[in-house]
């Protein structure tokens, strides 16, 4: 069964790169991002680390703009839901399967989603050689920013919702070769490019249907209190 709740407005708080000393959040994790002959898009969050513990999202944009947010606890969609824009939020058990190269994943009734990872390519080489903990740092994602948006189309930091302020640090990539979805019953069609662009913060996934390993940061607002064991 899932919960559906109502999104509260987002508070506008902090100043960018340089504000105080609010608190910053890492995940560690995985991003794969999917698009479908529908011209709906999915993108999956895998986290291995976080601080609420691992677990898995999927945010889903629909062709006429509906974006939807399938999280697993009332916290960690409260959490999303405060960093990104949607105009739905479904808490429902969401899992994950990895088997060597094939990904499955359930999101209640609503995502059934499998897809088949193949090589790294040569992006993919070039950011397995970046370090974990260099690319987790958020000056990093600074410098590598405009190669970002020049070779991949994609931003790595800027600014998120409620105040929030976002880095991500990439260090592999691999290429979807196949995937098969089926969302809210209908099947979703031949794997297709991630385009548009999905809307759900300041960025998008690559255009190239892809998994990437990631570190992504996330400074709160000045003013907003965290509570590392409210989980």
């Amino acid at each position: 069964m899932s919960v559906l709740f109502s999104l509260r407005s987002r508070g506008d708080g902090g100043t960018g790169p340089g504000a105080g000393s609010a608190a910053r959040l890492r995940f560690d994790g995985r991003i794969a991002g999917v698009g479908t002959a529908s011209g709906t898009r999915v993108v999956l969050g895998h986290w291995a680390r976080t601080p609420f513990g691992s677990f898995s999202d999927v945010m889903v944009e629909e062709p006429d703009g509906h974006r939807t947010l399938l999280a697993p606890t009332r916290q960690t969609a409260g959490f999303i839901a405060g960093t990104y824009t949607f105009e739905e939020v479904r808490v429902v058990p969401v899992e994950v399967h990895v088997a060597g190269n094939r990904w499955t994943v359930r999101a209640g009734r609503l995502l059934d989603l499998s897809f088949t990872v193949g090589g790294r390519g040569a992006l993919g080489a070039v950011l397995r050689m970046i370090p974990r903990e260099l690319a987790a740092r958020p000056a990093w994602s600074a410098v590598t920013d405009p190669a970002a948006r020049l070779l991949m189309g994609v931003r790595t930091r800027g600014s998120a919702g409620g105040g929030r302020y976002e880095w991500y640090g990439a260090h592999d990539l691999h290429r979807i070769t196949s995937a098969r979805a089926v969302y809210r019953g209908r099947d979703l069609g031949r794997l297709a490019p991630v385009a548009p662009p999905v809307r759900f913060g300041f960025g998008s996934t690559p255009r190239t249907p892809s998994v990437v390993r990631v570190c992504t940061t996330v400074r709160l607002n000045g003013g907003e209190p965290w509570d590392p064991s409210a989980r």
